[in-house]
């Protein structure tokens, strides 16, 4: 049995952040699925949206992400997050966080423009932001003695207590296919977002939604999980794995084309590239039904060479390598799964409900994002939220908890352990999710869905207990889980809102409510 004083499961901008500053205050047990660098994090290009610019303000901010939003947002705690980011921005500029800034200055940034903002107000680094912010938080936690890290270890499932309190985590160790008991006083589930459910998805392969359907199985609410973002504009190529192209490319003036050359984002909204990420979806989903293609094109051919280098070198460099010069051709582009704006449901300060757990990032829902996320204000969330649950958690610190009586499960090795199957099982849940549960649905999709989703999951809840603990297995039973949720959830919303939109409710119900469910 490890004991820390928090145990943190996730490596991204939530989790690293929180680490650091609870290491202030006491032990830190860090578990990362692979390696620290391994999270959506890393792979976020855009920015970090910000009130940062004398013009700007945080109502506008606040505006912009309610808007997005499509009702659902929860306002106070929109409003604080917006009014709390200069200072967590501040923090990570602290730690060695550089951040493009303009021409010939030392103090002002370089902001970018993204769909649904009305200022310029996005900081980056050019186009490799998350790699920047994953750097540096990773360089600060490697070197800090308080923080003892984990790498290749999956977490299984939450350990509860008589009194339903999380009193830690079962952990598989990757390497050694050992089992292992975490135990803490406080218990954080920052594990990013479940993208690897769906077929085609922008995210890493570590996200398969690992914290929620721990959470879901623990019996903590969950809230809207029918709102599924998918990126508008994810490279279409059959060698490029899951590669974004940032929504900062249409912030340039990029335009979305047909095959034939025409644009068509304008007869879908009069914001065209820059309106809502749903909206352009939607778009784009529509057009490639009506034509039968499996792609559109991004064009941003009409800006210079030197610019595109200048300000996409990352973009430009892998688009290049797949053979597309940005400068001459048109990039090839499809949706893709991309974010959840649902999650574990949290309050301002992020408690789950069950005690002594907190979920934080892309795992948790905090109500910023509503229905549909505004670009960029993701990373603001992470480091947002890190700071609230280390201020609450501090009071559990003081707490004398008894013993718990748990062991660590046998892993024998089992023939039932084959990976073949779970490969099999896992690419039927990914097809059936993009089949029924993508950017249009309807309610013969969902309840067609309901059925297949119940027996897979019954099949596999089979496979993994007479199977030893892997993390191909593991992460099969997550996807799972969350499959049945985005369907329970949307079963439940009559209404098309946001990221959500059903062709037998094309209309919008004038209360907006949040959808919550748990397993019980």
């Amino acid at each position: 049995m490890i004991k820390s004083d928090y145990l943190i499961i996730g490596s991204g901008i939530a989790g690293l952040s929180l680490a650091l500053k609870a290491s202030k205050s006491g032990s830190v047990s860090l578990i990362t699925k692979k390696k620290l660098f391994d999270s959506a994090t890393g792979k976020a290009q855009g920015g970090i949206a910000c009130v940062t610019d004398k013009s700007d303000s945080f109502e506008a901010h606040a505006r912009d992400t309610m808007v997005s939003g499509a009702g659902l947002c929860n306002e106070k705690m929109v409003e604080k997050m917006v009014a709390e980011g200069p200072e967590r921005i501040r923090e990570l500029i602290s730690l060695g966080v550089e951040f493009t800034k303009k021409n010939n200055s030392d103090s002002e940034f370089e902001l970018a423009l993204e769909g649904g903002h009305g200022k310029r107000r996005i900081l980056h680094a050019g186009d490799i932001t998350g790699n920047e912010i994953e750097r540096v938080l990773i360089k600060n936690v490697k070197k800090n003695r308080n923080i003892d890290v984990y790498e290749d270890h999956t977490a299984i499932d939450l350990i509860l207590d008589e009194d339903i309190v999380c009193r830690g985590v079962y952990i598989l160790s990757n390497k050694n296919n050992n089992t292992e008991i975490f135990e803490a006083k406080v218990t954080v589930l920052a594990c990013g977002g479940a993208g690897r459910t769906y077929l085609y998805t922008s995210n890493p392969d570590v996200a398969t939604g690992d914290g929620i359907a721990m959470a879901y199985r623990a019996g903590a609410n969950i809230a809207n999980m029918e709102f599924v973002q998918f990126h508008p504009t994810c490279l279409c190529s059959s060698n490029a794995n899951s590669f974004l192209i940032s929504e900062a490319v249409r912030g340039e003036g990029a335009v979305l084309k047909l095959k034939n050359g025409e644009s068509f984002v304008e007869k879908y909204s009069p914001q065209k590239e820059l309106a809502p990420r749903d909206i352009v979806a939607r778009a784009i989903d529509s057009e490639l039904k009506s034509s039968g293609e499996n792609f559109v094109y991004l064009d941003i051919t009409a800006k210079s060479k030197d610019f595109l280098i200048k300000r996409f070198p990352n973009i430009y460099a892998k688009c290049f390598e797949y053979g597309i010069d940005i400068s001459k051709d048109m990039i090839p582009v499809v949706p893709a799964a991309h974010f959840f704006c649902g999650g574990v449901a949290i309050d301002e300060n992020g408690r789950t409900t069950i005690k002594n757990l907190y979920a934080a990032g892309e795992t948790a829902c905090s109500g910023v994002h509503g229905a549909n996320r505004l670009a960029s204000n993701s990373l603001l969330e992470g480091i947002v939220y890190a700071e609230r649950i280390y201020e609450d958690s501090l009071q559990f610190l003081r707490k004398e908890y008894s013993e718990i009586d748990v062991e660590p499960v046998n892993n024998a090795q089992s023939l039932a352990n084959e990976p073949a199957v779970f490969a099999r099982k896992r690419e039927e849940v990914r097809q059936l999710a993009w089949d029924y549960l993508g950017i249009s649905r309807s309610d013969e999709r969902l309840l067609k869905a309901q059925g297949r989703i119940g027996i897979l999951k019954t099949e596999i809840e089979q496979y993994f207990k007479n199977a030893s603990f892997s993390m191909d297995g593991i992460e099969l039973r997550n996807i799972a889980f969350v499959a049945e949720m985005i369907v329970r959830s949307a079963i439940q919303r009559k209404e098309s809102r946001g990221l959500h939109f059903n062709t037998d409710y094309p209309f919008m119900l004038p209360d907006a409510k949040n959808t919550i469910i748990n397993i019980k």
